[in-house]
């Protein structure tokens, strides 16, 4: 048997990381380890109109500046149930590049258990701008024997430069600023697309098998099936050439490991919430809003990752978030970090999981036991919106994080609806 690739190594290293630090976690009482039950407000459409086309001109952001941060929202007043439904209003665009924009009524938060105001117990210090704190504790899931596992196959790219999760077969989760910079939509969303990993290569199963009579056949404009074939073709580069070279290289080659590549689909439709324009009274709270939701116009057959609320990440045992992503500087690998959070207000998780472009989008997850069931279950409590420049003290002065959005109960129950169109089964998390 010949060296082990250092690559494969790595992989395998990382993927041990991953069982570890899960198996510290579990290991806290059943109470400190369980989904909490929410019973959760509705959010209804109230109505919609037609919006002009965007103008899809804005470029897309690297990272977003004087964002309001914890100490500057607690001087905000708290928003009225008024405020609350022009913030959860949203934009939808549709591939054809029309526009439309729903308000919503929120009815029954009276009901929705408590919500804790966050507090700040550590002082903020002035820090350079870093997207990496230290030593870098990211790890690249290169191999896509695991890349393509779960919660890894979960993660997907956007076509923006961006990464999202996927919420159901045919819905990604993903940043706001990813698709727009709060005044106008990023040049690429008018042709948006989602890479998933993919997990086999179809090529090899037979040139003249089931494909060679018809069923194969590409389809007129079939963008997507244009990519898969692109991306077949480019790895099949080295089976080219003569029946000796082939065999000396077939060794090395099963020692390799085979890269990442993409499934790339289409979207049908972007959804953003109108808290996340600027101007008017969203304008202290942008932040906060920083989501999307992506629908996609063909289902994927891979496993997604439901959506979870909890009211605070830093009184778990552990403390821990987990996500993955593309970041910029690792071209076309997912990477996986996990950290403890720092501060958390009621919409904003701060913290120092390295990170850098690319990432942006990510879906933020932790892992805990189902009520009443010895089952463990990872769900999204957040989206990682990326290194943000962020007004702490609300006296102008910028300093920098790492920031991700918490999933609240109405935020929950308004991308449920976006999710199932049906906001009776988004009474319960």
């Amino acid at each position: 048997m010949g060296p082990v690739p250092l690559c494969l190594l790595l992989s395998v290293t990382s993927l041990v990381v991953v069982v570890a630090v899960e198996a510290q976690e579990a290991t806290g009482g059943d109470d400190e380890y369980t989904w909490p039950q929410w019973k959760l407000p509705l959010v209804r459409n109230r109505r919609t109109v037609a919006l002009s086309s965007p103008g899809f001109m804005a470029k897309p952001q690297g990272e977003l500046n004087r964002t309001c941060g914890i100490e500057c929202q607690r001087r905000l007043p708290d928003p009225s149930l008024a405020d609350l439904e022009e913030f959860l209003s949203y934009e939808t665009v549709y591939e054809n590049g029309t526009r439309t924009l729903t308000s919503v009524s929120v009815q029954g938060l009276n009901e929705v258990n408590a919500w804790p105001a966050g507090n700040s117990s550590t002082s903020f210090k002035s820090r350079r701008r870093r997207e990496v704190y230290g030593t870098d504790t990211r790890f690249s899931i290169a191999d896509k024997q695991f890349s393509t596992k779960y919660p890894f196959s979960t993660s997907v790219k956007i076509s923006t430069g961006c990464s999202g999760v996927l919420l159901s077969p045919k819905h990604v989760l993903t940043a706001a600023h990813c698709i727009h910079d709060g005044q106008d939509y990023v040049s690429g969303a008018q042709k948006l697309r989602v890479g998933v990993l993919k997990e086999k290569s179809r090529r090899g199963k037979g040139g003249k098998g089931k494909r060679g009579r018809g069923k194969g056949k590409r389809r007129k404009g079939g963008e997507d099936k244009e990519e898969e074939e692109k991306e077949e073709k480019d790895g099949g580069k080295e089976r080219k050439g003569g029946k000796g070279k082939d065999r000396k290289s077939r060794s090395r080659r099963s020692a390799e490991v085979e890269k990442p590549s993409f499934r790339w689909t289409r979207v049908k439709q972007t959804q953003v919430p109108k808290g996340w324009f600027k101007g008017g009274a969203s304008e202290g709270v942008a932040a906060d809003y920083d989501y999307a939701v992506l629908e996609l116009k063909k289902a994927q057959k891979v496993k997604h990752m439901d959506l979870g609320v909890i009211p605070s990440v830093k009184k778990l045992p552990a403390g821990r978030i987990h996500f993955s992503g593309f970041d910029d500087d690792r071209p076309d690998n997912l990477v996986y970090r996990f950290c403890s959070v720092s501060e958390e207000s009621k919409d904003l998780l701060y913290q120092y999981c390295d990170a850098k472009p690319g990432s942006s989008g990510s879906g933020v997850y932790i892992r805990l036991k189902e009520p009443g069931k010895k089952k463990w279950k990872r769900k999204i409590i957040g989206v990682f919106s990326g290194h943000q420049w962020v007004d702490v003290n609300g006296n102008g002065a910028q300093q920098d994080y790492n920031v991700a959005v918490r999933i609240t109960p109405l935020k929950y129950a308004q991308i449920c609806y976006w999710v199932h169109g049906d906001s009776s089964e988004c009474r319960d998390t």
